[in-house]
């Protein structure tokens, strides 16, 4: 198998200790395996403590596994890192550049030091900071910083970008056009590698996803797949009357669980559009309006809340949970 031909990542039972061997150690990675195909946004998840930094560590070369094999751009990204770091991009969760640089001054810094580096204003502008490049680092805003992290990223044309929490401290119009970016540098060819605590960032962006728990996978797949089977979601409000549904019945709901809170009514079902059908066609019978309603598939985030809740044991929250 060449080269181009492979995957753009592979990661074989990998393994990472922090501390001895007996009980006093700590493993962060227990036995991942993971593929990322070359050309797609591939999404890394898990709760705080999942294992993801550890893991995007040993990705990027930056530490060695204590067990298994990992190659990235068909090399071992850290005994051969001369071959690799030239060809990949890292956005860190945080940046260490001096504070009384500008901006220019800071990407011109990573220029230096940059194989096939594009022009400093080129980097700026693809992140929309070129109107800043005279600022100074220090007076930057949390979200203008991410956007300089980024920027630094892509200084090399990487074909391998690795993306730790990049809409961190972001406005929605910002994280918009870091997505926007994002999906342009994929389809160029770019393949990308991302965490993010912003589920509907993955949701929107990922090709694939892989939620972590404790340091093993737990489930992985497309968005579509790791949703399917996932209860959706129908909710509404009776009008008022005695009783919990006045003097209505509701109607049989095949494979809904219906729960009702004063006049409030959630109904839970694998069959979204038979079962929201057999409810307003007994809402139209009986002349009822339902008020406030509202009828949605399953997202990623209550998957990934139920996902982790059984991955750790524990009863999954319902939909719609605030906690």
């Amino acid at each position: 198998m060449t080269d181009s031909s492979r995957p753009a990542v592979e990661a074989v039972g990998l393994h990472r200790r922090y501390g001895p061997a007996d009980g006093a150690g700590f493993d962060a990675v227990r036995g991942l395996d993971l593929t990322v195909h070359r050309g797609e946004l591939f999404a890394l998840l898990g709760t705080n403590g999942a294992g993801k930094t550890s893991t995007m560590e040993l990705l990027e070369g930056l530490a060695a596994p204590t067990a298994g094999g990992i190659r990235v751009l068909g090399h071992d990204p850290y005994r051969e890192r001369a071959a690799v770091r030239p060809r990949i991009g890292i956005m860190l969760q945080e940046s260490g550049f001096p504070g009384e640089l500008t901006v220019a001054e800071a990407v011109r810094c990573w220029v230096g030091l940059t194989s096939r580096a594009r022009p400093a204003d080129e980097a700026l502008d693809l992140v929309g900071l070129l109107d800043r490049r005279t600022v100074r680092v220090k007076q930057l805003s949390g979200g203008e910083r991410r956007r300089l992290d980024l920027a630094v990223a892509l200084l090399g044309r990487p074909e391998l970008l690795f993306l730790d929490e990049p809409s961190t401290g972001l406005d929605p119009e910002a994280r918009a056009a870091v997505w926007q970016l994002v999906r342009e540098l994929r389809a160029q060819g770019t393949t990308v590698l991302l965490t993010t605590h912003y589920l509907e960032e993955a949701e929107e962006l990922a090709d694939r996803l892989l939620i972590m728990h404790r340091g093993r996978a737990v489930v992985s797949g497309t968005v579509a797949e790791v949703i399917a089977g996932r209860p959706s979601r129908i909710s509404f409000e009776l009008p008022e009357r005695s009783g919990p549904y006045g003097d209505l019945t509701l109607p049989p709901l095949p494979a809904a669980e219906v729960t009702a809170t004063g006049r409030r009514v959630t109904v839970r079902t694998t069959r979204l559009q038979e079962t929201l059908t057999d409810l307003l066609g007994w809402a139209a019978r009986h002349q009822v309006a339902l008020g406030a309603l509202d009828a949605r598939s399953a997202s990623l985030e209550e998957a990934f809340l139920a996902i982790a809740a059984e991955a750790a044991g524990a009863a999954p929250l319902p939909i719609g949970d605030p906690r």
